[in-house]
């Protein structure tokens, strides 16, 4: 069975780094079967997909949010995490890591039960 789950520091200042982890088990991050996505939605909002990282390790990102968010994976450990610098009170929401068929879009086969992210001083 295939599971993900997200962690990281819920509330965070303006102008600092978001760092989250999506910690996968089922199924290994370098499968070709899948991509990894990190997806978020404001609140009253909706889903907006942030980026994805396939399984060569290749990154995509939202034009939106090219210059602020980074992805990486640690095959290793079978992580992949969000990285969002300058953050603003914009940022907030609750953040999803999901796996999908596709490397774009919010369209996503498994979800992580996602993790409440607060800016604010």
């Amino acid at each position: 069975q295939v599971q993900l789950q997200e962690s990281g520091p819920g509330l965070v200042k303006p102008s600092q780094t978001l760092s989250l982890t999506c910690t996968v088990s089922g199924v290994s991050i370098t499968s070709d079967s899948y991509s990894w996505k990190w997806i978020r939605q404001p609140p009253g909002g909706v889903f907006e997909w942030i980026g994805a990282i396939d399984y060569t390790g290749t990154t995509y990102y939202r034009p939106s949010l090219r210059s602020r968010a980074s992805i990486s994976r640690d095959t290793s450990k079978n992580q992949f995490f969000l990285q969002l610098t300058s953050v603003t009170p914009e940022d907030t929401g609750l953040y999803f890591c999901t796996n999908g068929r596709t490397l774009f879009g919010v369209q996503s086969v498994y979800w992580g039960q996602g993790t409440q992210v607060t800016v604010s001083s």
